[in-house]
């Protein structure tokens, strides 16, 4: 099969288009020819070296759709022709509030999807919807599961919350505005793009704020007043803001930390509110599960940016190393 390898890490242009081996199926296992696959952040951090438990030689990619052209013999929830999508939590363990010490992301350091076929654990396989294509069922599995996770089990959120969601555009960031939305939340996103922000209002949240605008926090807290759950990807300097703008007995989970370090949080201003900071990754095959049915429930489609074909894996990687995407970045493998 054709399959992008990772042999060093000095960018995308480390990645090879290869013919490789994709070995024997074991008795757990079905065979899967991928139809589509989606791009996350975290592959091109890993073209960077910038990952942990990295393992070379390897093919990266954690999302992708497909259909079952092989199956183990103890396999018997499917067949072959199945249309199915995967996981990517793998070994993610019994708990649902915590992962296991094996757990790991598939993509790397197993081989991921930006390949032509992939072998994996039968639990870690799902029917597609019907109502997606392709690439939108392609696009769901890593970002919404860490959205679903971040709003629900780790932000306990409520209906008729005020959800604040920092950096609209990325693909976690546009599934919990999706996800919250339809749950019936009123949702307030930021980006320093006034073109991403018009793009949220229309996709259900009542505001955008511009946070390269001076005061843009007071102007929210103004005429909003003060938020209950924040989802946040970006970290550094805004965090503080975060933290200004949580209600008491608010939260804020932590899902990523794009912009580094946070300096100089005044800690008075978390325990005088009663809130709560909370870090989440990824989630569990109950919450992926349920992450599907609500997801069929509403009819939520995700939103693509750019497409690209199997040949261009290496220029959808250099997009999302730009940061300018909203929605997700595809590949379209058959």
């Amino acid at each position: 099969m054709k399959a992008y390898i990772l042999r060093e890490t000095n960018g995308p242009e480390s990645l090879k288009f290869e013919n490789v081996e994709f070995g024997s199926l074991k008795a757990n296992e079905v065979l899967i020819k991928l139809k589509a696959a989606s791009l996350n952040r975290r592959d091109f951090f890993i073209t960077h070296g910038m990952y942990p438990g990295m393992k070379l030689d390897g093919i990266l990619g954690s999302d992708g759709a497909g259909v079952i052209e092989g199956i183990g013999a103890e396999v018997k929830s499917f067949n072959i022709g199945d249309e199915v999508i995967m996981n990517p939590s793998l070994d993610w363990g019994d708990r649902d509030d915590i992962n296991s010490e094996q757990f790991t992301v598939l993509g790397m350091p197993m081989n991921g999807t930006f390949a032509e076929y992939i072998t994996l654990p039968v639990e870690n396989v799902y029917k597609k919807p019907d109502y997606l294509s392709w690439e939108e069922a392609a696009a769901i599995p890593l970002a919404a599961l860490t959205a679903y996770r971040a709003l629900f089990t780790r932000g306990q959120l409520q209906k008729n919350d005020t959800v604040l969601i920092p950096g609209i555009g990325s693909g976690v960031a546009l599934y919990a505005l999706q996800i919250a939305v339809a749950y019936g939340a009123k949702v307030i996103a930021t980006s320093s793009s006034n073109e991403k922000i018009a793009k949220a209002i229309e996709l259900g949240a009542v505001a955008g704020f511009n946070y390269r605008e001076k005061d843009w926090y007071k102007n929210l807290r103004k005429e909003f007043g003060f938020v209950n759950l924040t989802i946040d990807g970006v970290g550094g300097e805004s965090f503080n803001r975060l933290i200004d703008l949580t209600a008491q007995g608010g939260r804020i989970v932590t899902f990523g930390a794009t912009n580094g370090p946070v300096p100089q949080t005044v800690l008075p201003k978390v325990f005088f509110k009663n809130m709560d900071i909370r870090g989440t990754t990824m989630g569990s095959p109950r919450e992926f599960e349920q992450m599907l049915t609500f997801f069929e429930e509403h009819k939520i489609k995700p939103i693509i940016d750019k497409s690209y074909d199997f040949t261009e894996v290496i220029s959808a990687l250099h997009l999302m190393g730009e940061g300018n995407n909203f929605g997700k970045i595809t590949i379209k493998i058959d």
